[in-house]
């Protein structure tokens, strides 16, 4: 494959942020819009040849001889050279996660810049206020994210895992006239800071006892120029497992140094993807425009952790045949996630903030297939299912949260009170929000059914427990999807006081993605995604290893959920009053997302800034401050009190010149005598 279209791929939206950032105030805010959608258009197009010329090319590059879909280097500049063994590279990596992404990155970011010529202005309208510096912000978070996916090397992805990480802190904070989105920016800038932390230290930890940066070496069988294969077989990660036992047979507390390496760099992951306890900036970053919220949820920042994980995967199995604790690890953090999310999203009356925490319970099942995935169960089903609900999740949350942004643009209220019965009144919106309802839920035939159900029968074949506890989470997903949407659409009719500003559906610009997003969502499950994405590179054929009993039992779990919700929640009645009061502990707990914000804000305000800092503060002002200040003042009053000696006055200057001569003379005649 030739080096021009992928480096138009990341030149392109590179262009467009330096272009609007710099011109874009001199030109007419519908320019602005157009350029940016035009740009992101063309980076799409490509995006697709590229994914589509790797996953249906037979070039010996892309595929073995025996059908293992091969990792290929389409470019890799070296950047910073510190010695042989440690150079750090700037490149193109095209293999199946990768491909897979740049497919799934620039759909949802043309469908958000589309919608967004319509969203950022007002009824009038009237544009936002920083509309150019708004697409300036889009293109800088896509090309951000397009660069993390492609990275070649740890360091490169740690790159562009820091640019996304400062293009969402530009974008949550838009509107920066508000005290709450600026405190929302920060709050996610800093969490994920601490996060990221512990990615570099491991990245430094995994590169100094293995000496690889670059993936192909690190995932692959062998060092060297057949190390192509992403991992083909159990013998190969034997293999590489091999080079590992070689070179990383340190431990610290009981733990080898590959545990801890993984570990952290997963705590990365947790805090991109908004993982339990790293999870409190994502809820409030629904501060930023809707638009933002749907690239952020679907698919860019918060499936970075996800991607991350996927990314090394072969050291995580690796890790867990040398009987270490890095996958459970990743297990249990998602399905304690994901019970936690679930049951706060039922208790939310923001309908942006029900999304959030939607988002980061899907998240959580995509980490615990990764966590359950192994050679033995289902050939890594687990890997192949995350990846998969990956790219259908994208499809139906940012149809979710465009759709949400439509309803917020016509009500002007992110709280359901405010909504009820628009289905009368927006039918486009109502119809499209409701497919991605189900596909969410896991209704046949939508695409959520396919992933979640190949995620459920991964878990099973791992662990019954965590099957249990996943499939309870499924039914928790189904019943607060549906709450939320028959308190938009039904519970009552809505209150129109002037006839003339009802809600309607939105101009075509918004309403065109809804339904491309919403005609994926009907389909995107009958994809044979098994044979393009698998954990070892084999086609994987899962509607023929389909379980149709774990999806028999998860459909009747969503169906008795949604059926609860219908009772509850589709014309106003005492129900959902009488379970509230009935279980008034456990709402109130869920309302306020288990009192995890107050935690924060006691350990860091009163614990932190109060018995840590402000000690230290009144030693550093009184004692170290003081000190200096007291040696300030002794030399200040010394130096008015010998001013005098340098007077100026020539016969002072004798007087004490023959005063110091005879107190000399006296001195040495002193010490002359006692001698």
């Amino acid at each position: 494959m030739e080096q021009t279209i992928p480096v138009l791929i990341l030149a392109i939206p590179l262009f467009m942020f330096l272009f609007l950032g710099l011109c874009g105030k001199y030109m007419q805010h519908k320019w602005a819009g157009i350029i940016g959608t035009a740009g992101m258009g063309v980076t799409m197009i490509l995006a697709y040849f590229t994914a589509f010329t790797y996953f249906f090319s037979g070039a010996p590059e892309f595929v073995t001889d025996g059908g293992e879909r091969l990792q290929y280097l389409v470019f890799n500049w070296e950047w910073l050279h510190f010695y042989k063994n440690l150079t750090i590279s700037l490149g193109f990596l095209l293999d199946p996660i990768s491909a897979m992404m740049l497919i799934v990155i620039t759909t949802i970011s043309f469908m958000v810049h589309l919608y967004s010529n319509g969203y950022m202005r007002d009824h009038h309208g009237v544009w936002e206020t920083g509309f150019q510096r708004f697409y300036a912000f889009l293109s800088l978070f896509s090309f951000s994210m397009l660069g993390l996916v492609v990275a070649t090397n740890i360091f490169q992805m740690y790159i562009f895992w820091e640019l996304v990480g400062a293009s969402s802190y530009l974008l949550i904070g838009f509107y920066y006239t508000k005290p709450s989105a600026v405190s929302a920016s920060k709050k996610a800038f800093i969490v994920t800071r601490f996060a990221d932390l512990g990615f570099l230290i491991g990245i430094l930890v995994l590169s100094f006892y293995t000496g690889f940066f670059d993936f192909m070496d690190m995932t692959s069988a062998a060092v060297g120029d057949t190390g192509k294969v992403f991992a083909v077989s159990a013998d190969t990660a034997q293999g590489v497992a091999n080079i590992f036992a070689d070179k990383a047979t340190a431990g610290f507390m009981g733990c080898s140094v590959l545990t801890w390496a993984l570990v952290l760099i997963f705590m990365g992951g947790m805090g991109k993807s908004a993982m339990m306890p790293l999870h409190i900036w994502l809820p409030d970053a629904m501060e930023g425009p809707t638009p933002v919220s749907a690239l952020i949820h679907a698919a860019t920042m918060v499936v970075a952790g996800v991607y991350l994980v996927a990314r090394l995967f072969p050291l995580y199995m690796i890790n867990a045949a040398q009987g270490g604790a890095a996958l459970d690890i990743v297990t249990w953090v998602g399905a304690v996630t994901a019970l936690y999310a679930a049951m706060v999203a039922c208790a939310q009356v923001d309908i942006k903030r029900v999304l959030a925490f939607s988002t980061i319970s899907q998240i959580a099942f995509m980490m615990v297939a990764l966590g359950v995935a192994r050679p033995e169960v289902h050939h890594g089903l687990g890997y192949m299912a995350s990846m998969f609900h990956l790219f259908t999740h994208a499809m139906f949350k940012g149809l979710l949260f465009l759709g949400a942004g439509a309803i917020i643009h016509a009500v002007g209220s992110n709280d359901y009170t405010s909504m009820y019965g628009l289905r009368k009144y927006m039918p486009v919106t109502h119809i499209t929000f409701l497919i991605a309802c189900l596909a969410i839920a896991g209704i046949i035939p939508f695409s959520g059914f396919f992933s979640k159900d190949e995620i459920l029968s991964s878990c099973l074949g791992n662990s019954t427990v965590v099957y249990i506890w996943m499939s309870a989470v499924a039914g928790l997903t189904a019943f607060y999807m549906f709450r939320l949407y028959y308190l938009i659409f039904w519970w009552k009719e809505h209150k129109v006081e002037d006839p003339h500003h009802a809600p309607h559906d939105q101009a075509w610009t918004m309403t065109l993605p809804l339904v491309i997003l919403a005609a994926i969502s009907c389909v995107a499950g009958f994809i044979p995604f098994g044979k393009f994405v698998t954990w070892n590179g084999h086609e994987y054929d899962f509607m023929a290893h389909f379980d149709w009993s774990v999806a028999g039992v998860s459909l009747c779990v969503a169906v008795v959920a949604i059926l609860l919700a219908t009772k509850m929640y589709r014309k106003e009645n005492p129900l959902p009053a009488k379970m509230k009061s009935a279980l008034p502990s456990l709402w109130n707990w869920c309302y306020h997302r288990f009192y995890w914000d107050e935690l924060y804000y006691f350990i860091t305000h009163k614990i932190i800034f109060n018995g840590i800092c402000r000690p230290i503060a009144w030693f550093d002002r009184h004692i170290i401050d003081g000190t200096m200040d007291m040696l300030a003042a002794i030399t200040q009053k010394s130096s008015y009190a010998i001013r005098g000696l340098q007077s100026g006055n020539l016969q002072m200057y004798v007087w004490i010149y023959l005063i110091g001569v005879l107190l000399l003379g006296a001195v040495t005649a002193v010490v002359v005598i006692l001698i």
